[in-house]
């Protein structure tokens, strides 16, 4: 997960108002009551979550270029192939803020390709090539079990929850590549600028939508114990309702401990680009410390392994999102 914040302009701010206004059916949406959505919808099983995560973790450390990494974008691909209509990769050329070549590798899958109304849910599945917030040992890869294993596991446990309660709604899912190699404070190189989320960059100049998404959820680090999920600004400038909609369903399921209505500054996440590229308005879901008090102790350390991991973090993020989807594919009907 990228650290960097970012300073929103006014044209951004200008763009967010689009956003559920000019869609009258997304508008009118927005401001209806929520949709009863049956508790049986809304089984979500953070052990087979938890399960994806340890999976991700046994490949070691996910950086580009490495066989771990490639390891585990095979059996992505082939788990999503099992679990969607369609998925495939999306391979890329990049060069890193180090001047290092690597092929990137975007996870893409569809649910219900042919229905034009359709939303995105996505992460990064990439890990942090050196642990530099480690005081130990600054320079190793991390196994980065929340820090992009997390968002992986609870995304492919929805799949499951799909399947056997059939969705008509249309489901685009992508695992960013390259996100967490972005330039480290202080390394005494020349700044490169948006370093971080090659993936997301790429992914959002060059694919091409046969039916536009309405709306994205990003996910990141949503698997540390007591995570606290904050509104960041970036979030709200470009789908406020979408942000409210989220935590509020959160914390009417009785997780309010986790989705709290406090704000958060703006941070470089690969959500900046699918709405600044893809045009997709598109939300974070992040563990961030309340008064921006930053990530978690253990980010870009070798702390983030599967210690770092709590189950009913998991499961009250699996249940909001359940929640929104489905209350979403009822509405579309």
């Amino acid at each position: 997960m990228a650290k960097f914040h970012l300073l929103l302009c006014i044209i951004w701010l200008f763009s967010s108002c689009q956003y559920l206004n000019n869609d009258e059916k997304t508008s009118s949406y927005s401001d209806t009551a929520s949709q009863p959505i049956e508790s049986s919808y809304l089984n979500f099983d953070e052990n087979l979550a938890y399960s994806f995560i340890d999976k991700q973790v046994s490949f070691g450390p996910r950086v580009p270029s490495t066989s771990g990494h490639k390891a585990c974008a095979d059996w992505i691909l082939t788990t999503l192939t099992d679990m969607s209509d369609t998925a495939y990769m999306q391979e890329f050329e990049s060069i890193t803020y180090d001047s290092k070549k690597h092929k990137g590798k975007n996870i893409i899958a569809k649910l219900n390709p042919k229905n034009p109304n359709r939303i995105l849910l996505c992460a990064h599945w990439d890990t942090r090539p050196i642990a530099d917030h480690d005081p130990k040992n600054p320079t190793g890869p991390i196994l980065g079990a929340n820090d992009a294993g997390s968002g992986v596991g609870v995304i492919l446990a929805l799949l499951k929850n799909f399947r056997e309660k059939p969705i008509t709604l249309g489901i685009d899912i992508v695992f960013f590549d390259l996100e967490d190699y972005g330039q480290p404070e202080n390394s005494g190189l020349t700044p490169m600028e948006n370093s971080w989320c090659l993936g997301s960059q790429y992914w959002g100049k060059n694919t091409k939508h046969e039916f536009l998404p309405r709306w994205g959820i990003l996910l990141d680090m949503v698997g540390g114990k007591d995570a606290t999920f904050l509104k960041e600004e970036t979030s709200m400038n470009y789908a406020s309702n979408l942000v409210n909609r989220v935590w509020n369903h959160g914390q009417k399921l009785g997780f309010e401990k986790h989705f709290i209505s406090e704000p958060m500054t703006a941070i470089t996440d690969d959500h900046v680009f699918v709405n600044t590229l893809a045009g997709i308005p598109t939300i974070d879901i992040i563990h961030y410390k309340l008064n921006n008090g930053g990530f978690a102790d253990y980010w870009h350390t070798h702390d983030d392994n599967m210690n770092s991991v709590d189950k009913s973090t998991l499961k009250a993020v699996g249940k909001t999102l359940l929640n929104t989807i489905y209350e979403e594919d009822k509405f579309m009907q």
